[in-house]
């Protein structure tokens, strides 16, 4: 009994799901019959990892911003997306209208009509006064025309090619804005915690500075050094600073946010491990394979050299069907004063004869156009090219001056321990406490200045790669 008890709901529940199915694929197939939208339109935009752009979750602000978060958001707010986007749309209607030129066409109107006839007045006759419907039907059916369907079809098909690679290549051009801000504020945040450390350590010699001075173990000289080197301590935080905040500016400007909202970020991590570079020909290779710039200048090239078969088969004969039917006369006539049926089908050859010669300048217009788009092609090609070899350049320098940093600063950090322990023992002077505090502040500038090139050179390679993805969040 209790497994009938649920049998008639979960049958209902069954039916509803099979109907829901069945409403959803009757939309579908209603708002696009020829299955011209592609999987973009329908399952929504991918990243080049293949992860979804999803703008249905906001970005929690009060917690430190991650570089996902605000790649999220600046793919969600960015206005340029939107207009790509809306060109795939566009451009998936053109392939509609393309293909839908191998369909017939059938038109039909119905009239209802009224003829009155008058005489004159000598006339014996009566008037005559008619009431009736009308009825008309066409069928129009393109059979050949030289390939010019079929180079219009190839030709939209590339441009929605074309548009969809301009849609990535938008979200390429987002990511790289706001991945590079988030970086340099990343960045300038590092600097402005090792100036505020230096600072400190001013400040903290400036007090065993005063103190040996007050029990006269050194001369007031010493204090005014110390104090000197404090107050240019303070001034080069002061300035990183004023760095960080314009930093921060730009990345909410990247993102697409009020400029008003407040952000923080993580702490630049002190150790970074370093991801290998491979060769340079598989990243060339890749570039060549992968770049939405180059897929979508070679998908217009391809788009171009289609359009010179469409615009020479429209000098070309074309072949139609046609069929007609009438009852009770024509539209715009009158009704027939029998009633009556008229059929006729039939095959229409139409041969263009003369047009002025337009027809052979539009074919040279086109052929130049396809030039164009092929130079166009090749040069954004060798640009790029040439973009993934200086990235490659900059990655691998950028990997070996990652190393030597790190030692420099381990090195430089062990010596002011040392000369303050021996500052603070009387055995040395300021002036080997300002001298490693120095050589410190400028290992801690090398250190985030390798961490932020090392960075800078990877996302670049990435980037003029085509292969930039959210992926690139860690910093190896």
């Amino acid at each position: 009994m209790n497994g009938k008890k649920y049998l008639l709901p979960l049958c209902l529940l069954g039916l509803l799901v099979q109907h829901a199915a069945f409403a959803e694929g009757l939309s579908q197939l209603v708002d696009d019959p020829l299955q011209t939208q592609p999987e973009q339109l329908q399952s929504g935009a991918t990243l080049p990892d293949a992860s979804r752009i999803s703008c249905s979750q906001s970005v929690d602000f009060s917690q430190p911003l991650t570089l996902s978060g605000a790649v999220d958001t600046a793919l969600c707010n960015n206005p340029q997306i939107r207009a790509t986007w809306a060109e795939i749309k566009v451009q998936s209607g053109v392939v509609g209208e393309a293909r839908a030129a191998y369909l017939p066409t059938i038109s039909g109107s119905v009239s209802r009509l009224r003829d009155s006839t008058v005489y004159s007045a000598g006339s014996q006759a009566p008037g005559v006064t008619s009431t009736g419907n009308q009825y008309y039907g066409s069928l129009n059916w393109r059979l050949f025309d030289f390939g010019g369907r079929a180079a219009n079809r190839e030709s939209a098909n590339q441009m929605l090619l074309a548009a969809i690679a301009g849609h990535d290549a938008a979200l390429q051009k987002t990511m790289v804005t706001v991945i590079q801000a988030w970086f340099d504020t990343l960045t300038s945040q590092a600097e402005v915690d090792a100036r505020q450390h230096i600072a400190e350590l001013a400040r903290q010699t400036l007090i065993v500075a005063q103190r040996r001075e007050s029990l006269g173990a050194s001369a007031q000289d010493e204090t005014l050094q110390a104090t000197t080197a404090l107050a240019k301590a303070e001034l080069t935080a002061m300035r990183a600073s004023g760095d960080y905040q314009k930093n921060i500016a730009l990345l909410r400007q990247a993102m697409g946010i009020d400029l008003a909202t407040e952000l923080t970020l993580p702490r630049q991590p002190e150790r970074v491990i370093p991801s290998d570079i491979h060769d340079l020909n598989e990243w060339l290779k890749q570039a060549e394979d992968r770049h939405p710039a180059i897929q979508e200048a070679r998908a217009k090239w391809a788009a171009d050299k289609d359009k010179i078969i469409s615009v020479r088969s429209e000098g070309l004969p074309t072949v139609d069907l046609t069929a007609h039917m009438s009852r009770n006369g024509f539209p715009n006539q009158g009704l027939s004063s029998i009633n009556q049926t008229s059929k006729d089908i039939g095959i229409t050859v139409s041969i263009p004869l003369f047009d002025g010669f337009s027809r052979q300048y539009k074919i040279q217009e086109a052929r130049a156009q396809a030039e164009q788009s092929e130079a166009q092609m090749e040069d954004t090609t060798a640009r790029i090219m040439t973009d993934v070899v200086k990235a490659y350049a900059d990655a691998r320098t950028a990997l070996n001056v990652l190393t030597a940093s790190q030692q420099l600063l381990d090195a430089a950090q062990k010596s002011v321990q040392s000369v303050q322990r021996r500052y603070d023992k009387n055995v040395a002077d300021i002036l080997e406490v300002m001298n490693a505090q120095s050589a410190l502040a400028d290992a801690q500038q090398q250190r985030i200045e390798a961490i932020a090139a090392w960075q800078s050179a990877r996302l670049s390679l990435l980037a003029n790669t085509g292969i930039l993805s959210q992926l690139s969040e860690s910093s190896g």
